[in-house]
């Protein structure tokens, strides 16, 4: 039985790959199953295979767990379709998508045409792993993750934030208005008397009699 080599890489993360070998006979499913096994990802999630030419441009789709709309066009199964279907090129390109709703995106090229199985292998197998493969969920927000904080973590947070007792003690004293010092009281008065603010006994009224008879 005749091997595919695939070469698999993230479209983002050219420095991750992986090298799988499958039999002709096997289908597409058990391509997708075999590239979240060298991954470590599930592999539940909808997705689809495309033809591609060498530009990675997107051909016919072969799909798993497919929404309504691939339902109703059609659109072939990874389970009934052998990867010997849609092999017509020593080099033949498919362009694949993990996960629809959170996507990883995948070139996967045949590299080699093996004619004999390794003894005792069992098949898909992944021959060549390089680089680590960036987390499954992990460059997305998770929503339950915040919101499974408790009421009070919540005021925890807020009460640290906004109120820290060590902090106030070095302004106790603002808040005393008064001043203290009586040498310091008596100065501001002397200060007030000298420009004749400090004191109303004796200031004349403007409505008394003389005021303005210059002008």
């Amino acid at each position: 039985m005749a091997l595919y080599r695939f070469r698999v890489t993230f479209e983002d993360y050219d420095d991750v790959s992986r090298d799988i070998d499958v039999k002709s006979n096997q289908t597409f499913e058990d391509l997708h199953r075999a590239i979240h096994q060298s991954t470590g990802y599930s592999p539940e999630y909808s997705s689809s295979f495309y033809i591609s030419n060498d530009q990675w441009m997107k051909g016919e789709e072969i799909t798993y767990l497919p929404n309504q709309k691939r339902v109703d066009r059609k659109i072939p199964l990874m389970e009934k379709i052998k990867l010997s279907s849609y092999i017509d090129d020593p080099h033949q390109k498919f362009y694949y998508t993990f996960n629809f709703d959170r996507p990883f995106d995948f070139h996967v090229e045949l590299r080699q045409i093996i004619l004999n199985e390794t003894p005792g292998a069992t098949y898909p197998l992944v021959v060549r792993s390089v680089g680590e493969a960036p987390k499954q969920f992990g460059n997305v927000f998770n929503p339950t993750a915040a919101a499974a904080a408790t009421p009070d973590e919540d005021l925890d947070f807020l009460n640290e934030m906004l109120y820290n007792p060590e902090e106030t003690e070095d302004f106790s004293e603002v808040t005393d208005t008064g001043i203290d010092d009586p040498e310091e009281e008596k100065k501001e008065d002397e200060e007030e008397d000298e420009f004749g603010f400090g004191d109303d006994d004796g200031f004349e009224d403007d409505e008394k009699p003389g005021r303005g008879d210059d002008y």
